[in-house]
């Protein structure tokens, strides 16, 4: 253990020393955020969300995205459209994802400051007709997710939605947040764990649509700053570069439905049969007390004794985030809200 933590010193080190293309050392003390990054490049690696260093997407992908949203609407257990039936926003992922989306307290009940919890709270949620589910369990990394077999599936299948009375034909949107636990190999490796997470990634797509028949939407977000780390867990540069491995799965996606060719990491990604329609949800990544441009920060009272994990001030900061993003993306409002539109 001593080892390792040493290496994951060592590795924020070099991480910290990174500069910007372009922009003044006093500037870049450490790599941008992904979304401010832009043209810049981290390790050689291209910022941006999405590709050409923008954080918007491609108009194609965007008008598909809407009419997926469009396509989001009240069904039976059995899948059929129903007046009377429900769709579902389902969670999918790790510790820190279930902490985030639910953080379950005795009873059950998740915490009002989860997004679970501060979504029950809205008048302006569509409580009628959507159902969020937290699918997302502790210990559950990327490769627990990655093949429709997996027993995570049956679990949230059984424990998740079954109690709650519904089905997998009911879940159509997901949101994604996975990782590996104790990663060694960062980029701009051939073997880095981002490229990793591609794979991984591309392959949890697949295995959602073939237990969600239904399933329109999948929403990623990387992990959240692991700057304070104390352990091997997913420190940085880990937990910065998930965000690379996220942007590259979405744009594999983008490339392949624009005529570019099935990517060799991510796989097939059609969203006309193999996969649902993908793209970013919130991105929370920001360089600890460094203000990333819209003012968000991690201070070390974010997190647990772990350095890792977030405490209730960074779950709820998660959780705001999810919140504004579901409610207000032109992608989503349609349907969480009562009275929202997608265009």
């Amino acid at each position: 253990m001593i080892i390792n933590v040493r290496r994951s010193l060592a590795m924020l080190a070099a991480f910290v020393a990174v500069t910007v293309v372009g922009m003044p050392a006093a500037v870049a003390a450490g790599p941008l955020p992904i979304n401010d990054l832009g043209s810049g490049t981290y390790l050689g690696f291209q910022g941006g969300l999405y590709p050409a260093g923008r954080n918007t997407m491609p108009e194609a992908h965007r008008t598909a995205g809407v009419n997926r949203a469009l396509r989001v609407r009240p069904v039976d257990t059995t899948g059929q459209p129903s007046a009377d039936g429900r769709y579902v926003l389902l969670s999918i992922g790790m510790s820190n994802t279930t902490q985030e989306f639910c953080s379950a307290e005795t009873g059950g009940q998740c915490a009002p400051y989860s997004l679970i919890g501060q979504a029950a709270a809205d008048p302006q949620v569509n409580h009628d007709k959507l159902a969020i589910v937290d699918g997302a369990a502790g210990g559950q990394t990327a490769g627990t997710w990655d093949s429709p077999t997996d027993a995570n599936y049956d679990r949230v299948r059984d424990t998740r939605l079954a109690p709650l009375g519904l089905t997998e034909r009911q879940v159509q949107i997901a949101w994604v947040k996975v990782a590996n636990a104790n990663p060694s190999v960062s980029l701009p490796a051939a073997n880095a764990d981002a490229y990793q997470l591609v794979t991984q990634q591309g392959a949890v797509l697949r295995a959602l649509k073939k237990r969600y028949p239904n399933l329109q939407q999948v929403f990623f977000s990387s992990r959240i700053y692991g700057g304070y780390a104390t352990t091997s867990l997913n420190p940085e540069p880990y937990a910065y570069e998930t965000g690379f491995g996220v942007k590259w799965v979405i744009q594999a996606q983008i490339t392949q439905m624009a005529g570019g060719g099935t990517d060799p990491r991510a796989g097939n990604l059609d969203y006309d049969g193999t996969a649902a329609w993908a793209a970013w949800g919130p991105y929370l990544w920001a360089n600890g007390l460094q203000p990333r441009s819209d003012g968000l920060t991690w201070a070390r009272s974010d997190f647990g004794s772990d350095g890792t994990h977030p405490a209730t001030s960074g779950r709820q900061k998660v959780a705001d985030m999810l919140l504004r993003f579901f409610k207000t993306s032109p992608h989503t409002a349609c349907w969480f809200t009562v009275s929202g539109t997608c265009a």
